[in-house]
C-alpha cells in the first residue's frame, strides 16, 4: 500500500494508541496466571495478536467481550501446541519473552517467526539455554529454535547490551519456576524502563523480584494464591511519540490517554520537545503540543540509548530544528525492523535532510527545509510513521511505499492523523 501525504495543518485531539509493550508482557503474566485475567483497553496491533496467539498455543483461553476487553482463562501450565510449534510473527520482544516461557514446558517446542525477525540473532538462546538445563538447537544462532525443558532456575549472569527483552523473559520464567530464591546478574544493561515495566506488571499479578540497582535481580518464590486478576493496558508512548512530534511541527493538538508516571522509556519524548523550544502543556490527563513562534525549533542533544524506539521520531522532529542534533545511542538500532540508522539516512535524504553516522552518534542538520518526495518503509514501522510525520510540513506531497508496515504496532495510525485534520489518502 502507498500512502500520500500532502503538507497540513492539524489540530484537534486524540486518544493514544494501546501500548503493545504493556499488552504482551500481560499476555505473558496472563498465561502463567493460574485462574482469570480480565485485559482492559487490549491491544490489536500485529505484535499483540501475535502475543494472544502464542499464549492461546500455549493453553490459555481468550474470550473476548462485546465491550473489546478480554478474559483470558488459564491453568498456569505450559501446554505443548498442537503443531509442537509457535510463531511470533515480527515481534521481538513475543520471541525473547514468550521462549524462555515455552522453555517451562518438558516437551519440545520449535519457535519461528516472520519477516527481520529470522534475521535477528538469537545466540543468547544458545548460551544461556543450556545452563539452565534446557536443551536448544538454533539455525545458527537464528531462527528457528528447537527447544526442551524444564527450565530451572540457577544463579546466572547474562549481557544486557544487545536487548532487555531477554531479560525480561528468564524473569517471567523463573518466577514461574522459582522453588528457591535465584538471583540473575546483568551485564551492561540497557533500556532499564522497559525492566522497570516487566516488574511492575510482575507486581501487579503478584510475583518477588528484588531489584539490585539493575546490576542483578533476585527471584523469590511465592505463595500464590489463585484469584481473578484485572490489568489495565497503559496508553503506548512509543506510538504517540509520533504525535507529539507531529504537533510539534504542524500545528496545535491535545493527546490523551497517556500514564505521565509511567514506566514506558519512550516517555522521554516530552523532554525532546521541550529542549526544541515547542509550546507543550504536560496535564496529568492530556498533553497539549503545539509548533513553536517561530515556526522552527532549535536544535538538541538527546541520549537515546535506553529509548532507541525514539531514533525515528526525534529525527523527524529534529529536520525541522535550525543547527544539528545529536543523538545518542545508534548501536542500538541495528538489529530492528531494518538497521534503523542507515533506513533513517537514506529516507530522510531523498528528503532533503542531511543525517550523519559516526561510531554512537547520529546528526541531523535541520532547519534548511523538508522537501516531499517518494520514500519507502523498509517494512519498518516506525520509519513509516516518521516519514508521515516529516512529511506534515514538506514542500510538495510525499508518498510513502509499503505504508501498512504501521500494522506492526499501530494499525490506526494514517486514521488518527486524518482525525487531525492531516491530507492522507491511501492507495491499496
Amino acid at each position: 500500500m502507498n500512502v500520500t501525504i500532502k503538507p497540513s495543518v492539524i489540530k484537534g485531539k486524540i486518544v493514544a494508541p494501546t501500548s503493545k509493550s504493556s499488552m504482551q508482557r500481560a499476555c505473558a503474566a496472563a498465561l502463567l496466571h493460574p485462574n482469570e485475567t480480565v485485559i482492559f483497553n487490549p491491544g490489536k496491533s500485529n505484535d499483540d495478536l501475535a502475543a494472544l496467539d502464542i499464549i492461546q498455543k500455549l493453553g490459555a483461553a481468550i474470550t473476548q467481550q462485546k465491550d473489546g476487553n478480554l478474559i483470558i482463562n488459564s491453568s498456569g501450565f505450559i501446554s505443548l501446541p498442537e503443531d509442537g510449534g509457535i510463531n511470533c510473527g515480527e515481534s521481538g520482544l513475543s520471541i525473547r519473552m514468550f521462549t524462555p516461557i515455552a522453555a517451562l514446558s518438558n516437551k519440545e517446542i520449535t519457535i519461528t517467526g516472520t519477516g527481520s525477525l529470522l534475521k535477528r540473532p538469537m545466540d543468547f538462546f544458545d548460551e544461556i539455554f543450556p545452563q539452565l538445563g534446557i536443551e536448544v538447537i538454533s539455525n545458527n544462532g537464528m531462527l528457528p529454535l528447537k527447544i526442551k525443558g524444564p527450565l530451572q532456575p540457577k544463579d546466572i549472569t547474562i549481557d544486557g547490551s544487545l536487548s532487555s527483552q531477554f531479560l525480561t523473559g528468564l524473569l517471567f520464567a523463573y518466577a514461574k519456576a522459582a522453588t528457591h530464591a535465584a538471583t540473575i546478574k546483568v551485564k551492561n544493561l540497557k533500556s532499564k524502563p522497559y525492566i522497570d515495566l516487566t516488574l511492575q506488571v510482575m507486581k501487579h499479578f503478584g510475583y518477588e523480584v528484588e531489584n539490585n540497582n539493575y546490576e542483578s535481580f533476585t527471584i523469590n518464590p511465592v505463595n500464590y494464591q489463585p484469584s481473578t486478576i484485572n490489568y489495565m493496558v497503559e496508553g503506548d508512548w512509543s506510538g504517540a511519540a509520533f504525535l507529539l512530534v507531529a504537533g510539534a511541527i504542524a500545528g496545535n493538538i491535545t493527546v490523551k490517554g497517556l500514564d505521565v508516571f509511567s514506566t514506558q522509556a519512550d516517555k522521554a519524548i516530552l523532554q525532546a520537545i521541550i529542549d526544541c523550544g515547542a509550546n507543550i502543556s504536560i496535564q496529568e490527563k492530556q498533553i497539549e503540543v503545539s509548533s513553536p513562534s517561530g515556526d522552527v525549533g532549535k536544535a538538541f542533544h538527546f541520549n537515546a540509548t535506553d529509548c532507541p524506539d525514539l531514533f525515528p521520531p526525534l529525527v523527524a522532529l529534529a529536520s525541522y530544528c535550525n543547527g544539528t542534533t545529536v543523538i545518542e545511542g545508534v548501536s542500538r538500532l541495528a538489529h530492528k525492523e531494518s538497521n534503523r540508522a542507515l533506513t533513517l539516512q537514506q529516507e530522510f535524504a531523498k528528503m532533503g535532510v542531511e543525517i550523519i553516522l559516526q561510531d554512537d552518534l547520529m546528526m541531523i542538520k535541520g532547519g534548511g527545509g523538508v522537501k516531499g518526495a517518494t520514500v519507502h518503509s523498509h517494512h519498518d514501522h516506525r520509519i513509516a510513521m516518521a516519514c508521515a510525520v516529516a512529511a506534515l510540513k514538506a514542500d510538495g506531497a510525499t508518498v510513502i511505499e509499503e505504508a501498512e508496515a504501521i500494522n506492526k504496532s499501530y494499525p490506526d495510525f494514517y486514521e488518527h492523523l486524518q482525525l487531525l485534520n492531516a491530507c492522507i489518502s491511501l492507495n491499496n
